[in-house]
């Protein structure tokens, strides 16, 4: 049986929550700490993940980001790359202090946007043991043009519009202006392919939003984690979706080619196939894989 105890942490000035949760048996453990990907929670279909880890005799550290989930910010919903990489190294430096973790064995784990994030981070942080990044987010600006391919020119200018809105508003006191996080094929929203509506609703819990404030639309082609992968040198798992239409597979390959110690996992099918069924099973049986070797 394993147990959990919330932890809090502060980062730039703001309470954020995360959950550690130990294995059977006497530390200090190998511990992976979990961010969830663009504008999702911990409580996002992360569970098997976790109690994978936990199964093989791992700890967990599983955190909100400020402005989303049972972190603190306001307004809520706001995403923003580089405040979110601040988020991971304050979680960072929280669970060092914990005396069940093994500070030489500490693994970043994200997904989708937050692989991206992962790969942010341990370029800032070199004594981390390793980065697993599933499905990765490695470049806003493919993501943005992967976005006008299937959706056209017109719903980057819709997005743009939207974030210079959300900007102007709050600076006049009104509030944040939303975009939808996912949509169907013909809607205004962060995603919009074939697959996206579906696949991110079905890993959110009742009560969490599907937006996020727009003005992410401004700021999105500017985060790009490829350009930092070569400062990456700790051993990094990446896990490709061959066919993503949200994190496109060229750029987490370019990414991964850059980095020091890459062990590189890919997949025939889409990015949100990979928390799913067989696909989810073959991805973790990889990632327990690459844990056993820290």
């Amino acid at each position: 049986m394993s147990t959990m105890r919330e932890l809090r942490f502060v980062s730039d000035g703001q309470s954020c929550r995360g959950d550690l949760y130990l294995p059977e048996g006497d530390g200090s453990f190998l511990t992976v700490v979990m961010g969830h990907g663009f504008g999702l929670t911990k409580a996002c279909g992360l569970e098997p993940f976790r109690d994978a880890f936990l199964k093989a005799g791992y700890a967990v550290f599983l955190f909100d980001y400020r402005h989303f989930g049972e972190s603190e910010g306001m307004p809520r919903q706001v995403l923003l790359p580089n405040r979110e990489v601040a988020d991971w190294q304050a979680a960072l430096a929280c669970v060092r202090k914990q005396e069940q973790v093994d500070n030489q064995r500490i693994v970043l784990w994200g997904t989708s946007f937050g692989g991206g994030l992962v790969t942010a981070v341990a370029a800032r942080e070199p004594d981390v043991a390793g980065i697993i990044a599933q499905c990765p987010m490695m470049d806003g600006l493919s993501s943005v043009l992967e976005v006008v391919r299937y959706a056209g020119i017109g719903q980057a200018i819709k997005m743009t519009g939207l974030g210079l809105w959300d900007v102007i508003s709050s600076l006049l006191g009104l509030g944040p202006r939303m975009l939808p996080s996912a949509g169907k094929p013909g809607e205004l929203a962060a995603m919009s392919s074939h697959d996206a509506y579906d696949g991110y609703t079905a890993l959110m819990p009742e009560g969490v939003p599907n937006e996020v404030a727009a003005r992410i639309g401004l700021v999105l082609p500017m985060f790009r984690p490829v350009t930092q992968a070569a400062k990456v040198t700790c051993p990094a798992l990446v896990l490709i979706c061959e066919t993503d239409t949200v994190a496109p597979a060229s750029a987490a390959e370019k990414a991964a080619a850059m980095m020091a110690k890459p062990t590189v996992k890919r997949y025939p099918i889409g990015h949100f196939d990979i928390y799913q069924g067989e696909a989810r099973d073959i991805s973790v049986a990889d990632q327990l894989e690459f844990l056993q070797g820290l």
